[in-house]
């Protein structure tokens, strides 16, 4: 998955993008509303996580924005205020999940997973395809039962083309999935991670459309 993460803490905004590359997610920052309002121009994401008091454009400014632009994008609250009123004026506002600060980590990434999974209409934790079997909250994949050595990038496009098994994923929208703003667009990163992904899978699973994109199919 692609997440935005919008805080204005540094240190907060470091470590919250270590945790989420760690665990297979390509990653944005930006330190504002405003930031974060041109960081979804640009691209398309699975989840924001995003802090509600910034200066400049606060997380609710941000996130009534979004709204407003019809953006359907699904939104992890952060905040220090955990009254009902504060909960309620930001599920009123538009987001799908809140977390209180001070959190732990382990939490935040499972909550980003299920929204991730919510964000693609999936309701179960893990999916089968063929001999392929992916747990999306624990992050792993199994092939005919044994544990699959994946990279993360390899994951982030083993869990892009499994969310839409049987459908032709075009190459945009890999890129949007597994390469952040670290990772240069004109870069051969999907065509590596393909390669990489079939020698550990099998060729046949991962089929080409040409001038079209990739899909996954048994």
């Amino acid at each position: 998955m692609r997440v935005l993460v919008v805080e204005d803490s540094q240190s907060l905004r470091s470590s919250l993008r270590r945790a989420l590359q760690h665990d297979g997610h390509a990653v944005d920052l930006a330190a504002n509303g405003m930031e974060g309002l041109a960081a979804t121009g640009l691209h398309s994401y699975d989840v924001i996580v995003l802090d509600v008091m910034m200066p400049e454009l606060d997380g609710l400014g941000m996130l009534t924005e979004l709204r407003m632009q019809g953006n359907p994008v699904h939104v992890l609250l952060l905040t220090a205020r955990d009254t009902l009123e504060d909960k309620v004026s930001g599920f009123r506002a538009g987001a799908d999940d809140y977390l209180v600060k001070p959190f732990a980590l382990d939490e935040l990434l499972v909550r980003v997973v299920a929204l991730g999974r919510r964000a693609h209409g999936i309701k179960k934790p893990v999916l089968s395809i063929g001999p392929l079997e992916l747990d999306l909250t624990a992050r792993t994949a199994r092939h005919s039962g044994a544990e699959l050595d994946l990279t993360a990038r390899e994951w982030r496009l083993l869990e892009c083309l499994a969310q839409r098994a049987g459908q032709v994923v075009p190459r945009t929208e890999i890129e949007e999935s597994i390469y952040d703003e670290l990772v240069e667009p004109m870069s051969n990163v999907v065509d590596t991670a393909v390669y990489g992904l079939r020698r550990k899978i099998g060729r046949d699973l991962i089929q080409t459309r040409r001038g079209l994109g990739y899909v996954l199919a048994p």
